[in-house]
């Protein structure tokens, strides 16, 4: 949460109303270390500067640090991003736990996540959460499922192109998916010279969904996110909330492509992430 501040004075300069997705649940991000026989994670800590990135704190939390809770030990932080108008919103209990273990996580163990993720932002904020990201873009057809039971507006588990209902069993869900369509600074840093002039390269007509994480735009990479920012204003981007993009989606339901969730690489990042698959026929929407 050390980037936030940052971000909301940007924001506030900026007129700029964004989406904060909030992990509840304490900070284990050094038990990531255990991804280390992944080749493409240590080329990531290496590409990155994974130290100058994160920094000691984090990069040791839950490991030689303790760990110390993320969104339910920040109440007053939680507020005052909703108080600014910003949308606010749970991104799981334990993220690294459920990033590195939603594969083999059964019903009951996702469930208690997401229970206890609602449960601690209902606490620190005094309301429901209406919607949810699940960490690392890493999901499964039976967290899809149990999503539903949440009453979520929407969710935004996935990598893709466009608003969607995800398919589960051949049935559409009825949580839509809003996915992060663009690439993620981190993913591009090391890979590209401008990171700004990428990010502004990979704008396509219509929506553009753009995920950032607040101890990388709002800490070492904040004057490049300042100049990514100055140039969607330059280019008169109208931004948005994902509640809004969703609210606007919802409203024509019916319409929405129906589409399987399936694990795919993405360049810069390490292991699979979940995206929206090959849309399925129109008649699926009629066969619940």
């Amino acid at each position: 949460m050390e980037g936030v501040p940052r971000l909301l004075e940007l924001f506030r300069l900026a007129g700029v109303r964004a989406s904060f997705f909030v992990t509840m649940g304490p900070d284990r991000s050094g038990r990531a270390i255990r991804r280390a026989l992944r080749p493409s994670f240590l080329l990531k800590m290496w590409r990155t500067n994974a130290l100058r990135l994160y920094g000691f704190r984090t990069l040791l939390s839950g490991t030689l640090l303790p760990s110390r809770p993320v969104g339910a030990g920040a109440p007053a932080l939680l507020r005052q991003i909703a108080g600014e108008g910003h949308e606010l919103a749970i991104h799981g209990w334990d993220h690294v736990g459920w990033q590195d273990r939603i594969p083999r996580l059964d019903a009951v163990a996702i469930r208690a996540d997401l229970t206890q993720a609602a449960r601690a932002f209902e606490a620190a904020v005094g309301v429901a959460p209406h919607a949810s990201a699940s960490p690392g873009w890493r999901t499964s057809d039976t967290a899809l499922s149990i999503q539903e039971d949440f009453g979520f507006r929407y969710a935004s588990d996935t990598r893709g192109d466009a608003v969607f209902r995800p398919s589960v069993g051949g049935v559409a869900l009825a949580t839509v998916q809003v996915p992060t369509t663009m690439p993620t600074m981190d993913e591009l840093l090391g890979r590209v010279r401008d990171l700004p002039g990428a990010l502004a390269g990979a704008l396509r007509p219509g929506l553009n969904v753009f995920t950032l994480h607040a101890e990388v735009e709002g800490g070492p990479l904040a004057p490049a996110f300042e100049r990514f920012l100055a140039e969607l204003r330059q280019r008169g981007v109208a931004l948005t909330t994902l509640d809004q993009i969703a609210a606007r989606a919802l409203a024509r339901a019916d319409e929405l492509p129906v589409a399987s969730v399936v694990r795919r690489a993405v360049g810069g990042r390490s292991g699979w992430i979940a995206t929206q698959g090959q849309p399925r026929a129109r008649r699926a929407l009629t066969c619940e």
